[in-house]
């Protein structure tokens, strides 16, 4: 772990069955358990609830083009200061075949031939919804209305709002970056030091991780 957090991780020697089987689900997954899903298991039924939501919102969350919603989810993590949303929303935007090399020009979006118009309206509105207290406009909602339709615009705003609630819950208990993007991800401290690394599988998503 890059610093110590402000709860412990909950190791699997405390856990319950259900919770040692989700450990593992996830590090199958991701090649790592994600720091936050330990910290959410020490209430387990928090954790339950959080495995399902982002399951289902990870099915039901089509109506965008990825690169629409995984640029505004980056925008609204790096606003707020998540460097574990930012290190992890960029690994699923790599495996998703994205491209991640223009996360750097990302200050630049609005005049950045890197990024579309359709891009750059959602990021708009990532940081106006992000903001406190928020700047959206009806002229901008109007907007997104014309472009990605009232059901995109729905999802949109779900998707901003619940990284919202990720970003500022991470940051608040000091979940710091992980090293999913790099590929380094750090061991949870009860590995062991032989334990193998399993890389993140590629055609994996979101499911069952607080970010």
């Amino acid at each position: 772990m890059t610093q110590q957090t402000r709860i412990e991780p909950l190791p699997p020697q405390r856990a319950n069955p259900l919770v040692r089987l989700m450990y593992r689900i996830a590090k199958r997954r991701f090649g790592e358990v994600p720091e936050p899903f330990t910290i959410t298991a020490h209430h387990r039924r928090l954790l339950v609830a959080t495995a399902v939501h982002e399951t289902l919102t990870e099915r039901a969350s089509h109506k965008l083009p990825a690169s629409v919603r995984e640029l505004a989810v980056y925008w609204t993590a790096r606003a707020i200061g998540c460097s574990w949303c930012v290190d992890f929303g960029s690994m699923l935007q790599r495996l998703d075949g994205l491209d991640v090399e223009r996360l750097k020009s990302i200050d630049d979006y609005s005049t950045s031939a890197l990024f579309t118009d359709d891009e750059r309206a959602a990021i708009a509105y990532a940081d106006a919804i992000t903001t406190d207290p928020h700047t959206v406009t009806d002229k901008q909602v109007a907007d997104l209305r014309r472009r990605f339709g009232n059901d995109g615009v729905i999802e949109l705003t779900y998707q901003i709002g619940l990284e919202n609630m990720r970003a500022r819950m991470n940051a608040a208990l000091g979940i710091t970056e992980q090293g999913f993007n790099s590929g380094d991800a750090c061991r949870v401290p009860w590995s062991e030091p032989s334990e193998p690394t399993e890389p993140p599988e590629p055609d994996q998503k979101h499911a069952m991780e607080s970010r």
